[in-house]
C-alpha cells in the first residue's frame, strides 16, 4: 500500500488552466479525454488575481468574497467532469497571483498543460490572448491551446452523412518539423499522440530556397525540381528510424515549397492535433516562440500542442 502511494505522489497530471470562460470549458473537455487517453489524473488550476487595495476595501468586492465566488468555478467544473468521465480521478487548485506566471509554473509538474483560447468567428483560427502567448513562451512542458466550441466530433473524420462524428476514426495529428534541427521530443510527442488515436501522422516540412537560389527559382523549373528532390530526400532520412520505432503508425511525408506555418494552417482544417515545437532559449531579452509556431497558434482549425525543446 505504501509503495502504491508513492508511485502516485511522482504521477504527472494533465493541468488545465480554468477561469470558467466558454474556452477554458472546452480545454477541460479535451483534457479529460486526454487524461483518460493517458491514464493520468486531471487538475484544475484556477488562478485569481488580488483585487487593488482600494478595491478591497469595497463592500462585497474585497479579496475574500473574490475567492469564494471563484471557488466554485473548478468545483463545479470538476463535479460536471467526473459525471461525463467516470472514473477520471479530477482534482483543483486554486492560486493567486499573475495568470501568466503560476500558469507557467504548473507547467513544470504536468505532463500536458492546457489552455482555452477564443475562436475567431467566420474562418478556423484561435484569438490568442497575451497570456496564452505568454505561457507557451515561458513553459518548458508540452502546452495544448483548445478554442472555445471544440467538440470530441471534431476531431475525427466525417460519417457517411457528412458530419464529424466520435463514432468514426481519428483525423491524422498534423506534425511541423524543420529537418534542420530535428528533436526527438517532438518527434517522440507527435508519434505518441498519433499511436494513441489510432490514426496517422502527417508531416509536414514546408521550405523555401536559400537566398542566392531565390531570383532564379521561379523560371527554373528544373533547379526548383532538384531543390524539392533534396527536401523530400532529407525529410524521408529522418524519419526512418522512427518508421522503425512505430511501425503501426501509417506516415505520410509532405515537403510543400512555401511558407511553413501557411501550410501547416492548410494542413490544420483535417487534422485531430497540429504539433509544433519550440526552442527554448534562456535568453536576457526573454522568451520567444517563433514566427512558424506563432501562425499556427493564430490561425489553426485544431487544436495546437506546442513542444518545447533544447
Amino acid at each position: 500500500m505504501q509503495r502504491i502511494r508513492k508511485v502516485n505522489l511522482m504521477t504527472r497530471t494533465i493541468t488545465v488552466g480554468l477561469d470558467g470562460s466558454a474556452e477554458s470549458r472546452a480545454a477541460a473537455e479535451w483534457a479529460a479525454r486526454e487524461a483518460r487517453s493517458l491514464g493520468l489524473p486531471l487538475k484544475l488550476v484556477h488562478v485569481w488575481e488580488p483585487v487593488p487595495e482600494p478595491m478591497a476595501q469595497a463592500p462585497l468586492r474585497g479579496a475574500e468574497t473574490q475567492a469564494h465566488w471563484t471557488e466554485r468555478i473548478p468545483r463545479e467544473a470538476a463535479a460536471g467532469l467526473r459525471l461525463r468521465h467516470p472514473g477520471l480521478d479530477v482534482t483543483t487548485e486554486q492560486l493567486s497571483g499573475h495568470p501568466a506566471d503560476v500558469l507557467a509554473s504548473a507547467a513544470k509538474d504536468a505532463e500536458l498543460l492546457v489552455l482555452g483560447s477564443r475562436g475567431l468567428s467566420g474562418i478556423g483560427g484561435f484569438m490568442v490572448g497575451s497570456v496564452g502567448l505568454s505561457v507557451v513562451a515561458h513553459a518548458e512542458r508540452p502546452v495544448v491551446l483548445v478554442r472555445a466550441g471544440e467538440q470530441a466530433a471534431n476531431e475525427h473524420e466525417m460519417d457517411p452523412v457528412g458530419i464529424p462524428s466520435a463514432a468514426t476514426a481519428f483525423r491524422p495529428v498534423v506534425l511541423g518539423l524543420d529537418i534542420g534541427s530535428p528533436d526527438e521530443e517532438l518527434l517522440g510527442f507527435a508519434f505518441a499522440a498519433a499511436a494513441r488515436r489510432a490514426t496517422s501522422l502527417r508531416v509536414v516540412h514546408g521550405w523555401n530556397p536559400p537566398p542566392y537560389y531565390a531570383y532564379g527559382l521561379a523560371s527554373d523549373l528544373e533547379l526548383h525540381g532538384e531543390l524539392a528532390r533534396r527536401e523530400a530526400t532529407a525529410l524521408a532520412e529522418v524519419l526512418s528510424p522512427w518508421r522503425k520505432k512505430h511501425p503501426d503508425v501509417e506516415i505520410t511525408e509532405e515537403s510543400p515549397y512555401g511558407t511553413p506555418g501557411n501550410h501547416l494552417v492548410d494542413a490544420s482544417r483535417e487534422a485531430s492535433l497540429v504539433v509544433v515545437g519550440r526552442r527554448i532559449r534562456r535568453s536576457p531579452f526573454g522568451a520567444h516562440i517563433g514566427p512558424v509556431t506563432h501562425t499556427v497558434l493564430h490561425h489553426s482549425a485544431a487544436p495546437v500542442a506546442v513542444v518545447p525543446h533544447s
